[in-house]
């Protein structure tokens, strides 16, 4: 996890030193941040580290979207649903649209 605290350095100390730098984003696995200023600017990580969290990322948004569909199927089984175009109707009388002309 990213620390602020302890995970950042100055852009000028990193271009300095990068081959130093690299090493220990490679030995850790952690991300370094970067400032300009005393602001946060850019953050760096080792490409193996990068490529996990980016695995770990898709693999949340796949099960995500799966919990999503499992609701919506229980949601049909339980019978917890209404027929689309009687609800898209009643939300254009609602709202003063006129018929969306969908048959």
């Amino acid at each position: 996890m990213l620390n602020l605290e302890t995970g950042s350095d100055s852009l000028s100390n990193f271009t300095r030193q990068t081959s130093d730098y690299l090493a220990h984003l490679h030995e850790t696995g952690a991300p370094l941040v970067l400032t300009v200023d005393g602001k946060a600017e850019v953050v760096v990580q080792d490409a193996a580290a990068y490529q996990r969290m980016a695995e770990l990322a898709d693999q949340a948004e796949r099960e995500a979207f799966r919990a999503a569909v499992q609701e919506g199927l229980d949601d049909v089984d339980a019978g917890r649903v209404k027929p689309a175009l009687p609800a898209i109707r009643a939300l254009a009388v609602k709202y003063g649209f006129k018929d969306p002309g969908i048959d």
